[in-house]
């Protein structure tokens, strides 16, 4: 059963990597492989700018003149960061961190087996493995090696970076196996069987692309991926869903659904859930409006509903979560609800639901998962996690309230929802180690399985939550993490992230590199929850999408004041970080506000925005931005387009731009050229881009503790100076 996956377009998961630009879920490993624009397209697309741009060149991923230029500018960042006496003692606490065999190996359960991905010191590349439950019980567990990363890139002389697999249900025998070269989006998908442990030989593959693919059954794929000329949508991903034979050429694959180009993508799933199988076709017109099909027969009918409603099943119920009110049935159901029906009542025209979740103006559905007889849903209270369990007996849905700590987070995962009520619940907050814990629904009491040792000390340390008001009077929250009876002397070092996009939630979490490289040093950390995040729902997140973007920005800059009004910190101590949609975030700070921060970094950004939408992937994402081309939108876009907005003349904070050259979601481009011009314009700014790693900045745990390191050892250096 893959639940989560075609309700939601994000996860759990995704809460460890907030910078992350989160392209949903079913749109993830979609796609061609995304190679930039070559030199020729440069010039081209140059000749037809509506605003001529002389850095356009630097659009060129890979040319050997960019290069070259990457080279050059990466070269006085590290020569001044390494050279900081804190800089390599950084790194190395970061990396044992990184590489330490006490975290936790979160495991999935197929079959009889548990597996996991892991990376230390000895396996950079990493290697899939797995066990039984009662080996993970143990302290020190036996683990059957799968596949190894780095014996097989080796072998084939190949920088593979592991993206995952999708396993065939219910034999559990066999796998697609995803490889990415240097940490792309795009990935070469290969058939794994894991008996003998062994590639198929003459089994299913697919070329570098980022494809979607999954088992209709041991002998039937449904694959969307570039199959050529035209079979794209201009966003980069498959715009084809076909139905590929065992051994027959892909080229002969049948075809079962095509979108448009302007779509942002197709795709087709297959669920085993509480012994129903379904069959889905997902048809991402924009990035948050989907027309969902399902497969009766030989046919493919449509799931009558809203554009913007996402789709899920437990079992005979179809889920359906609101990102807008509906008004159906002489009812309207707010933005935020979780609605249940009867799936197969639903589809000839019955609309009676059940409120599963019902939401208010501080509190939303931040998850949920399946096990055997029950749903269990983690909600948001002011952002604070709340778990309840559902059952649905007698044709009714009861709903218990499960323990939860003052300020942590809850993720859950359902074990086997075929075969028991068993579940994961990792518990975390900003200073407790993290824990995993096995639980079974409606049963007291928790076994602790794995937790995480204390990576830094939080003695003397405590976690608060403030509000800050914004522009137009909304309140907005904000977590603080520093030393209990912190001096409000306004000299403290204060680094405040953000994200503030695409209804993605940023919630305490154990975080120890920002233990371990600031909280233990003195500094204060702040997470604020900013609109256009999913903290409060999709309201939330729509009160801050394209013409009302400002006042995702608004959010941020109260925040910032509001540190400066209670004096935790003062603008010359007041350092932010964001990556992708936080790194505009970061980008629209220094050009709006340079006078509340004392220095900026800023991470795998989009920052032209009269060309996001012509690079890469960034045409899916006009659905939350909007449109360059259209004149009414472009109006609102340029007031907070960083590039464009940027001037000579102007006292900025210092920079430290960071990217990676693989980074094929986000195009580097964007970073590449804001710093060429803002040398050109006479301003101080720092640039490191890593020739690998994918839209995650880092492809292993040395590249990631390099690149916090430098950024760590920067934000201290401007911060504590005198």
């Amino acid at each position: 059963m893959r639940f989560h996956r075609i309700i939601f377009g994000r996860t759990a998961l995704m809460r460890g990597i907030p910078a992350l630009l989160a392209l949903p879920l079913l749109l993830a490993g979609c796609g061609a492989p995304q190679r930039g624009t070559t030199s020729t397209e440069a010039a081209n697309a140059f000749a037809d700018a509506a605003d001529a741009d002389p850095y356009l060149w630097l659009e060129d991923v890979t040319g050997e003149k960019q290069l070259d230029w990457v080279r050059a500018q990466n070269a006085p960042t590290v020569a001044e960061l390494e050279s900081d006496p804190n800089f390599e003692p950084t790194r190395r606490r970061l990396l044992a961190i990184l590489d330490s065999k006490e975290r936790i190996p979160y495991v999935s359960k197929h079959g009889a087996f548990y597996y996991n991905f892991w990376q230390d010191d000895k396996n950079p590349r990493g290697v899939w493995r797995r066990t039984s439950l009662e080996e993970y019980r143990k302290p020190d567990p036996a683990w059957e090696i799968v596949l190894d990363l780095d014996k097989l890139a080796a072998e084939e002389n190949e920088n593979w970076v592991w993206k995952g697999y999708e396993i065939l249900e219910p034999g559990y025998d066999r796998c697609l196996v995803a490889l990415s070269r240097g940490g792309a989006d795009a990935t070469v998908q290969r058939e794994f069987d894991l008996t003998t442990k062994t590639f198929v030989a003459g089994g299913f593959s697919l070329p570098e692309a980022k494809s979607r693919a999954d088992w209709r059954d041991r002998n039937t794929l449904y694959v969307g991926t570039d199959f050529g000329e035209g079979s794209l949508t201009r966003s980069g991903y498959p715009r084809l869903v076909k139905e590929w034979k065992r051994g027959t050429p892909l080229s002969e694959a049948k075809l079962i659904f095509e979108g448009e180009p302007d779509d942002v993508s197709v795709s087709a799933h297959v669920s085993l859930d509480h012994g129903r199988l379904y069959e889905f076709l997902t048809h991402a017109v924009t990035f948050f409006t989907v027309e969902n099909l399902v497969r009766r027969g030989d046919e493919w009918v449509r799931i009558e509903k809203p554009p913007d409603v996402q789709v899920g099943t437990f079992g005979e119920h179809l889920l359906l979560r609101l990102r807008q009110d509906w008004t159906v049935g002489g009812k309207t159901y707010p933005a935020g609800s979780l609605l249940a029906a009867n799936f197969d009542a639903y589809l000839k025209g019955d609309r009676n639901f059940a409120m599963l979740f019902e939401p208010s103006p501080r509190k939303s559905l931040d998850d949920f998962t399946a096990t055997k007889n029950c749903l269990i849903l983690v909600e948001l209270e002011n952002v604070r996690s709340r778990p309840y369990l559902l059952r649905f007996e007698n044709g009714q849905w009861t709903r218990t309230p499960l323990p939860a700590p003052e300020f942590g987070t809850l993720s859950i995962a359902g074990i086997d929802p075929e075969e028991s009520d068993d579940y994961f619940m990792t518990v975390t907050d900003f200073l407790t180690p993290s824990s995993l814990y096995l639980c079974r629904a409606g049963e007291e009491g928790r076994e602790k399985l794995k937790s995480l040792p204390s990576f830094f000390n939080a003695d003397g340390l405590e976690i608060q939550q403030f509000e800050a008001t914004s522009k137009d009077g909304t309140r907005v929250p904000y977590f603080q993490v520093g030393r209990k009876g912190l001096r409000p002397d306004g000299n403290n070092p204060t680094l405040l992230y953000g994200y503030g996009g695409f209804e993605i939630s940023l919630l305490p979490n154990y975080n120890a590199g920002v233990g371990a490289a600031w909280l233990e040093r003195g500094g204060v950390y702040v997470l604020a929850n900013i609109r256009g995040g999913g903290e409060f729902g999709p309201p939330w997140h729509n009160a801050a999408r394209k013409e009302n973007r400002q006042r995702a920005y608004d959010d941020f800059i109260a925040v910032a004041e509001d540190l400066i009004a209670r004096k935790v910190t003062s603008p010359r101590r007041l350092g932010i970080q964001g990556g992708s949609n936080g790194g505009l975030l970061m980008g629209v700070m220094f050009t709006q506000r340079p006078d509340l921060f004392g220095a900026v970094v800023c991470q795998v950004p989009l920052l032209d925005m009269r060309r996001y939408h012509k690079l890469l992937a960034g045409p899916s994402w006009m659905d939350e931005y909007g449109n360059p081309d259209d004149p009414a939108d472009w109006e609102y876009i340029r007031r907070f387009s960083p590039y464009h907005n940027v001037a000579a003349g102007k006292t900025y904070p210092r920079i430290l731009f960071m990217t990676s050259t693989r980074d094929d979601r986000v195009h580097p481009g964007h970073a590449r050229k804001m710093v060429a011009k803002m040398k050109d314009l006479g301003h101080d700014v720092l640039y490191y881009e890593n020739i690998e790693g994918g839209h995650g900045g880092a492809a292993n745990n040395e590249q990631r503790a390099y690149m916090q390191a430098l950024a760590y050892t920067f934000l201290w250096r401007e911060l504590t100076r005198n």
